[in-house]
């Protein structure tokens, strides 16, 4: 157990605490079984680290982080890592890449009922569904989700900007007070194309130069690696995985025909309806119905983009669409907060069934939402609001 002290304190004493997600408040850590799920590259293992570095003096022997993809743990289960860790004052533990470890589940599960007085912090890939694991954790598990950077975060992480969150109310009946604020510390529409290109993913701050080959290295791994190992993916069908990816990425956000998918890369229309769910999962994907409430398991999405505008430069084998950039942008905020459907041909997206909204350039007309009630056009190139014409990064606040 030594050993992994040792990598602990390493760990911790080299995580930077200048900048520290707002998810740090909202997790309740006194819980004693937490689950911080996301994407792979969002933060969650910073998250962590710098929870622990906050609150816990080096060399506290009550606290212990670890990655389960660690080669201690090839010869070391968690139960005799807990037995140990308990007997020589140990309170908290903080599992990392929990989905690297077989059995994870049950052992989880026999900890959390053997041992009330240890509190347990559990983090993995947007994969692992905690809650439908092997075991049934959806009674001990409070589960968080991690996104990406928003708007609003990455000018505070890149631009030292610091703007409270705003709710999407706030947004539509009274968006002079964010505007406002917005325009007197920056150039807005000079800092939101940054972040369509650069800026989702905190690791940008480690290498500017390398930030696009870490995207197409993120998602290398869970398409060769993840979709494998946590939902079976039978290898000899990475090639066609990745060339949905690749079709996606470089095409206009269109209608979808998964029949047309299927001839494309060479498998059944059930097949890539499945590959799309779990790019879904992974987040990759984001998958637009026109009904969320009739979703099921085979059922085929009305639009598709990528998760972020930055994974949209980073895979696009042709110029990125300004259009696709905005609608991606758009879907991608909306989403950490509201549901938000396929608007089919009055807007582009509805949103908790209640507002619409078109999505364009500053010359963006009203004519597909001519009538629908609480409908509104996001317009990029624009600083300030006008009636019903909203500064498209104005969403970016939400999160």
């Amino acid at each position: 157990m030594e050993t992994l002290f040792t990598r602990h304190d390493l760990y911790i004493a080299n995580t930077p605490v200048d900048i520290i997600r707002d998810i740090m408040d909202e997790i309740h850590w006194d819980s004693r079984l937490i689950a911080i799920v996301g994407a792979r590259g969002v933060g969650k293992s910073t998250l962590i680290r710098q929870f622990i570095r906050k609150n816990y003096q080096a060399y506290d022997r009550s606290v212990l982080y670890c990655s389960l993809d660690s080669v201690y743990f090839s010869t070391h289960t968690l139960l005799d890592l807990v037995e140990t860790f308990i007997m020589n004052g140990g309170k908290r533990l903080f599992f990392d890449e929990v989905h690297k470890y077989s059995n994870w589940s049950r052992e989880i599960k026999e900890i959390y009922d053997l041992y009330p007085d240890i509190k347990v912090v559990i983090s993995g890939s947007s994969l692992l569904h905690i809650l439908n694991a092997d075991a049934d954790l959806s009674r001990r598990c409070i589960r968080y989700t991690m996104n990406g950077l928003s708007f609003r975060e990455f000018l505070r992480f890149y631009k030292n900007i610091d703007i409270r969150k705003y709710s999407l109310p706030e947004i539509i009946d009274n968006p002079a007070p964010l505007c406002s604020e917005v325009n007197r510390l920056c150039k807005p529409v000079q800092q939101f194309k940054e972040y369509l290109t650069y800026g989702y993913y905190p690791f940008y701050m480690e290498s500017v130069m390398d930030y696009y080959t870490r995207i197409e290295q993120v998602t290398n791994f869970v398409i060769e690696t993840e979709l494998p190992l946590l939902r079976k993916v039978d290898i000899a069908n990475i090639r066609k995985i990745k060339a949905l990816v690749s079709i996606i990425a470089s095409s206009i956000p269109f209608e979808v025909d998964a029949s047309k998918l299927s001839r494309l890369i060479g498998t059944g229309r059930d097949t890539v309806i499945e590959y799309m769910q779990h790019l879904e999962d992974a987040r990759i994907f984001n998958l637009l119905y026109s009904d969320v409430r009739s979703v099921g398991k085979l059922t085929r999405p009305d639009k598709i983009y990528l998760e972020n505008a930055n994974l949209l430069y980073a895979l696009s084998s042709s110029e990125v669409n300004i259009g696709t950039a905005r609608e991606t942008f758009v879907v991608n905020q909306l989403k950490i907060k509201y549901d938000v459907e396929y608007g089919k041909q009055q807007g582009d997206f509805k949103v908790d069934g209640k507002y619409t909204f078109e999505v364009g350039g500053k010359d963006k007309t009203f004519s597909q939402i001519a009538g629908v009630r609480n409908s509104f056009v996001l317009s990029d190139d624009i600083e300030t609001p006008l009636g019903r014409r909203l500064p498209i990064w104005s969403v970016g606040f939400i999160a």
